[in-house]
């Protein structure tokens, strides 16, 4: 066969495979919102509508892709997940995000849930301590196209004091208090989650608002998150 012609098919062939694998995962997708997502409870519909969107096989390591909308976390590397879908769905929505809402996020991690939370709201800034994850997802975004999002890499206990105040927080590693620098960057009437416990114990999502000046806490449901990491 001339080796233009056998370049023709290969080609042919790969996109041909690739599209029957994107057709694969729009059809997993679809099937994780509705029964890991949706028959849960998640019920706003701009949580709903960013999880159906965002592509979760593409922040997964390629060996895992065929995991990807599992219901269950996946390692990503240097001892990191990426949070079960359902998770993701629930802290999102207990955010009680809008459009022309800033959100701060600790623990970039794989970037999913910073996608997911730029599909709903105006700017995503993310915070990832490890340097090799940092870069990583930073370059995975850019191929993505998420525009909105904004990513550095450092210790995120001290939050993103530049850019502060946020209407909205979320922390994706449980830490054993819940850091000062993160209340002080919320914004008045706004919303941090967080999973707060030890390591090698109980954690508990926590919400926490702050309304004129008073910070109230609420503890929500037990979780099991990687370690908040410090520098």
């Amino acid at each position: 066969m001339p080796l233009i012609v056998y370049c023709f098919f290969a080609t042919l062939l790969t996109a041909v495979c690739g599209s029957k694998l994107e057709g694969s995962f729009e059809e997993e997708r679809r099937k994780m919102v509705s029964s890991q997502i949706q028959l849960r409870g998640i019920s706003d519909q701009a949580t709903v509508h960013a999880i159906g969107k965002v592509q979760r096989h593409e922040f997964v390591p390629s060996e895992l892709k065929k995991y990807a909308y599992n219901d269950r976390p996946l390692p990503i590397g240097y001892g990191q997940t990426i949070s079960q879908p359902y998770i993701v769905a629930y802290m999102t929505e207990k955010l009680k995000l809008q459009p022309e809402h800033r959100v701060l996020e600790i623990g970039t991690g794989s970037g999913y849930q910073a996608a997911v939370l730029a599909e709903i709201v105006d700017t995503v800034y993310t915070v990832e301590i490890v340097p090799q994850l940092a870069t990583r997802t930073s370059a995975k975004m850019q191929l993505l196209g998420y525009e909105n999002i904004r990513l550095r890499q450092g210790d995120g206990f001290h939050g993103w004091e530049k850019e502060a105040p946020f209407d909205a927080i979320i922390v994706t590693a449980a830490a054993s208090f819940i850091p000062p620098p993160l209340i002080d960057q919320l914004k008045e009437n706004g919303r941090m989650i967080i999973p707060v416990g030890p390591s090698f114990g109980a954690q508990h999502l926590m919400l926490v608002t702050k309304t004129k000046g008073k910070i109230r806490t609420k503890t929500l449901i037990p979780v099991r998150f990687v370690p908040f990491t410090r520098q």
